[in-house]
């Protein structure tokens, strides 16, 4: 049985929790045979891989989402693209988002002398995009409108141009991209069958993106928005089962498209083993230690955790703030939070690079998270491994990890809103100066974390859910295949 992931800016090029669960999984299964669809911006990623990859793991295709198609320097000489009438009205319906032909738009993006720069600049294309332009838009430059829809669209087509390589199951990591890939891989092989594992929505983070996005503008956020939609609903559709974290997700899933007798929860699950003899705090070591694994990203917005640490530390001068952490998939913002802690005077605070989570953890008598956007982040259940409490932003499944979801074990932490500095000072505060609430808050958290979010219970799920996927397509399997590691 072959198995292909298929995922979107992340494994095996960044370390951080979607990677680590995508690789964790290819490893679960050491006897099913994977390959990987990696969707990446451009070629200078190519190869740049940071993980050992798994022996199972045995093809990697790359597809970009810019390339030289359309923007390099060695442009394809090919004649330009024309459309029959079904290819026509099938790109008219994608792009003006009216029952879109799917199979047509696959076949059409098939066809070996397609060529995205040419279809771009098409009179088709053109004429579609007046039409788009006339019908909601004509109050705006025509010439800005045609070309913001030629750069909403490159990276789609690329995407649907490729043509993934058989397999029995794909498994998109999300909707958008990958989750076109996918939909694509069921046309070309009906007897294939299509699960989507969403960690966080999709669609829903992209529209804060855009919302939030400097570079685009006006209208144009609603049309970025709209065609991230019009991706989901396709993965949706074609997807025979989709998973979800948490019930709240589960219900996004479901308001954007998907029908619910394919909704799944599957929650995220960590091997609390590795966490049982890790190193601890020094006797001698008088801070009180916040931890914040974290990539520095402007969504899991540092600052304001770094303010709130600031007004803290001026109360409780034995706080230490250490950010642990990747700081090189945004260089610029990274130097912005370090010049941020310059400019504020700010002290006791430490970048350490990217680390092994359980040489520093047990450390820390509290963990922190600030982001803007999560799913169910594993950080915090590592936190609860350690049996450390645990400050993180409403977003997501924080609320449910940290206050319990229909249990009985108590607060795990403190839930503050997000974006807000004083909240994030006052929990800080909080915790430091009760070391008691903040160990029973942490022994709180591991005994949720050990009935409930263990990698056990996401192994036998993953197991059960491969092998409906298996048998609904007649899949011939050994048991041997579902074999997990121990």
């Amino acid at each position: 049985m072959k198995v292909c992931i298929i995922a979107e800016g992340c494994y095996p090029y960044v370390v951080g929790g979607v990677s680590s669960w995508i690789h964790s999984m290819i490893k679960l299964f050491p006897n099913i045979e994977f390959n990987l669809i990696t969707i990446i911006a451009d070629r200078n990623l190519s190869g740049k891989f940071s993980y050992q990859l798994p022996n199972n793991l045995t093809e990697i295709h790359e597809v970009y989402l810019q390339d030289v198609d359309w923007a390099g320097r060695h442009r394809l000489r090919k004649k330009s693209v024309r459309l029959n009438k079904k290819e026509f009205e099938a790109l008219r319906s994608l792009i003006i988002g009216e029952d879109i032909d799917w199979i047509t738009v696959f076949n059409t993006f098939s066809r070996k002398n397609i060529s995205i720069n040419n279809l771009l600049m098409s009179p088709d294309f053109l004429n579609i995009t007046k039409e788009f332009y006339s019908l909601r838009y004509s109050d705006i430059t025509f010439s800005d409108f045609l070309w913001t829809m030629r750069s909403i669209y490159l990276p789609l087509f690329f995407a649907l141009k490729y043509n993934p390589p058989k397999a029995d199951i794909y498994h998109s990591v999300s909707t958008g991209y990958a989750g076109i890939i996918g939909s694509k891989a069921l046309a070309m092989y009906p007897n294939s069958r299509l699960l989507i594992s969403e960690h966080g929505i999709y669609t829903r983070e992209r529209e804060e993106e855009i919302i939030k996005a400097k570079w685009v503008l006006g209208i144009y956020k609603s049309i970025w928005i709209k065609q991230f939609h019009k991706m989901s609903k396709c993965a949706y559709h074609y997807a025979d089962l989709v998973t979800s974290l948490f019930e709240q997700a589960r219900s996004l899933q479901i308001e954007l498209g998907c029908s619910r007798e394919k909704a799944i929860i599957t929650p995220n699950g960590i091997d609390a083993r590795r966490f049982m003899d890790i190193a601890t705090k020094d006797p001698e070591d008088w801070h009180i230690n916040v931890g914040a694994v974290v990539r520095i990203t402007p969504i899991k917005d540092i600052k304001t955790m770094i303010n709130g640490f600031y007004y803290a530390h001026k109360k409780q001068p034995k706080l230490k703030l250490w950010i642990m952490g990747p700081d090189d998939e945004d260089p610029e913002y990274a130097m912005e939070c370090r010049e941020l802690v310059k400019s504020i005077g700010a002290t006791n605070i430490v970048f350490t690079g990217s680390i092994r989570t359980i040489d520093y953890i047990g450390k820390m008598d509290m963990t922190i998270l600030t982001s803007i956007s999560e799913g169910q982040p594993l950080t915090i259940l590592e936190s609860f491994a350690a049996k450390k409490p645990c400050i993180a932003t409403n977003v997501g499944n924080c609320h449910g990890l940290i206050n319990g979801e229909g249990d009985y074990f108590g607060e795990a932490g403190i839930v503050v809103p997000v974006m807000n500095i004083s909240e994030v000072t006052r929990a800080i505060l909080k915790l430091a100066n009760n070391p008691s609430l903040a160990k029973r808050m942490g022994m709180n958290g591991y005994k949720r974390l050990m009935a409930k979010y263990r990698i056990e219970h996401m192994e036998e799920q993953y197991k059960k859910i491969y092998k409906i996927l298996a048998n609904m397509s007649g899949i011939p399997y050994k048991e041997e295949a579902f074999k997990l590691t121990k």
